[in-house]
């Protein structure tokens, strides 16, 4: 039984995200004591992680909250963490892939009549955490271009980045290797690595990944020219990409990317050109609030 909330709002939200808050925080504190707090970065994060006591915590915000909120009761090895989500960011992938209310109010109600859900993270060797998916190479890059195209296109930025990086970029050297078995070695467009489907408002980048099934999906797609880049695209917007031939989809446990410095994008959060980084899931690493 939940004893009590603590919600944690991103300080830069906006008015009307503010409203919304205020709005779900009330039918979280009809249900028990809620308290609100703002957070303008990790030490705030880390700060509301060390007065949970045992109430649940409740991110209001988008992937990124949540990324830094789960990587903060990793790293700070809080024991079972109970987590509930209000969905406020631009993408909200990992609410979809938990079939998750969008509105925030909802959400609040879905998590009084909900139920805790075990759910899996992906841990990094750099001690980083992914809570919905990671991807190297064009995704990422599309991330990168999106980001100045954001706060005016919203969602709708993401496709445009993805158009934008898949026309400019002829793929890395990467060298993936699940559970010790090397999958592909050469030229490939991208990697990505998912707990949950959704990534960039909505995109299934693996359709059958689920985050409670102990295990990570590894898709390599190696459609590295002009008019294959255009067909994966087009594939992938109806969903029918891994069918193709120039994709390879693997599950496992362990899965290490190498070779060309290349950025990964974890959660939406961009890293720096990295020459080699592995994932490893942690299953039932947590626990989330999610409708009966």
């Amino acid at each position: 039984m939940v004893t009590g909330y603590l919600v944690v709002v991103n300080a830069a939200a906006g008015s009307a995200d503010r409203d919304r808050v205020v709005q779900a925080s009330a039918v979280l504190r009809a249900d028990a004591p809620t308290d609100v707090v703002d957070s303008r970065g990790p030490e705030d994060v880390a700060a509301a992680v060390a007065a949970l006591d045992d109430r649940a915590l409740v991110v209001a915000g988008g992937d990124g909250s949540l990324h830094l909120t789960l990587r903060t009761l990793w790293q700070q090895e809080v024991p079972d963490p109970l987590v509930g989500l209000l969905p406020l960011g631009t993408g909200n992938d990992f609410a979809r892939g938990l079939g998750l209310p969008l509105d925030a109010v909802a959400a609040a109600e879905a998590i009084v009549g909900g139920h805790p859900r075990r759910v899996d993270l992906l841990v990094g060797d750099d001690g980083d955490v992914v809570v919905n998916a990671c991807h190297a190479g064009l995704g990422a890059v599309a991330a990168e271009r999106a980001a100045d195209l954001k706060d005016d296109l919203g969602a709708l930025a993401y496709p445009l980045g993805a158009l934008l990086a898949g026309v400019r970029e002829a793929g890395w050297d990467l060298r993936v290797e699940v559970d010790g078995d090397v999958v592909h070695d050469g030229r490939a467009l991208m990697v990505g690595v998912a707990n949950a489907p959704y990534i960039g408002g909505g995109t299934e980048l693996v359709p059958p990944a689920r985050p409670d099934d102990g295990l990570l999906d590894v898709l390599v797609v190696t459609a590295v020219g002009p008019a294959a880049r255009l067909a994966f695209g087009a594939a992938l917007r109806d969903g029918s990409h891994l069918d193709r031939d120039d994709v390879t989809w693997v599950r496992g446990r362990r899965v290490t990317i190498s070779g060309d410095p290349v950025v990964h994008d974890v959660d939406g959060e961009l890293t720096a050109p990295l020459a080699s980084r592995t994932y490893t899931v942690a299953p039932g690493a947590w626990r989330v609030v999610a409708p009966a």
